[in-house]
């Protein structure tokens, strides 16, 4: 989909989401930007949950708050152009997602406020803020948490497999981000005795490689970074992981609902709406540079039985009861 065409068809969308208990109607349009690795539709997850915090917050496209919102898609190059244009189209906040996307929108302005999510992990580590609780500059936001879940995600596949010795791990070891959440994974991995089959990608056709690594020297389970890199590619890790009976662990419960094995992430409806309460700050006057980062507080199990059934595994009744998402 064409980006005026993703646009059009998601701003005429959110006029139409149906608010609930909102707040009194600013007598001002705000102009936020939105900049993305990835489109999100409203249909999707992400979509769906920034609508949500958006209405509790008591902002109403076209009414009190104008959307524009930019996507890279499979091509990340074009995220500096898009950034600059939020910045020349003078939003009065840009909220962006991905390590990506907000390392651009940093390049792009000093001045405009920035809220991010999903940053890929530490945002001390990334450059993006000098701490967490006095950010500094223009940027402030979520952490997805994303190194820190790293033994959870990998306690959780172990839980399933217990003789899980081997862990090929996929992750885009050009985004600096997805590369810390990888160290993350190798660092829990080697507290629990696992070793780690490190397939980096960073294009499309690197995938056939990790592929054939895994032939070669077969894990015994596939735990997949998430990015845009590997979301657009991901149905070919879920093909290459049934043809070879692999558990597949994953960041996101979305990856769980396609067929995915498992997953452990933070609450996308408490991240947003967390984000969303700094974007109202901020536009009623705060500073980025004062408003602490955040950090998610409720996370989500997410266990798919069809397909553990298919891969022969009896996933414990310890771990279904902590599941918060079971597809049976």
């Amino acid at each position: 989909m064409k980006r005026r065409e993703f646009i059009t068809s998601v701003a005429s969308t959110i006029t139409a989401w149906p608010f609930v208990g909102l707040a009194q109607t600013a007598s001002n349009v705000y102009h936020i930007g939105i900049l993305s690795t990835n489109a999100l539709p409203p249909e999707t997850s992400v979509g769906a949950a920034i609508l949500r915090a958006f209405a509790r917050h008591g902002y109403i496209p076209d009414r009190n708050v104008a959307l524009e919102m930019r996507a890279g898609e499979d091509h990340s190059e074009q995220l500096p152009q898009l950034a600059e244009e939020l910045v020349a189209s003078k939003v009065d906040l840009i909220m962006t997602f991905s390590f990506p996307a907000v390392a651009v929108a940093k390049n792009a302005t000093t001045t405009i406020p920035i809220v991010t999510t999903e940053a890929g992990g530490d945002p001390v580590s990334l450059g993006l803020v000098k701490s967490l609780s006095r950010p500094g500059g223009n940027i402030t936001g979520v952490s997805d948490m994303a190194i820190e879940l790293a033994p959870k995600r990998l306690e959780l596949l172990k839980d399933m497999v217990p003789t899980l010795r081997t862990v090929a791990v996929l992750f885009n070891k050009s985004d600096l981000g997805m590369t810390l959440r990888y160290q993350g994974v190798a660092a829990a991995a080697r507290t629990m005795g696992v070793r780690v089959q490190s397939l980096g990608v960073r294009e499309p056709e690197d995938f056939d490689e990790a592929f054939a690594s895994m032939v070669s020297d077969p894990p015994d389970a596939i735990l997949m970074v998430s990015d845009i890199l590997t979301f657009l590619n991901r149905r070919r890790v879920y093909e290459f992981a049934a043809e070879h009976r692999l558990p597949a662990a994953y960041e996101r419960a979305n990856y769980v609902h396609d067929g995915g094995l498992s997953a452990y992430s933070p609450d996308l409806d408490e991240i947003y709406d967390r984000a969303t309460s700094l974007i109202d700050r901020i536009l009623r006057g705060d500073k980025p540079a004062d408003l602490p980062f955040e950090q998610p507080t409720r996370f989500h199990i997410s266990i798919n039985l069809k397909t553990a059934k298919a891969l022969g595994i009896i996933v414990p009744a310890s771990v279904i009861a902590r599941a918060d998402d079971v597809i049976e």
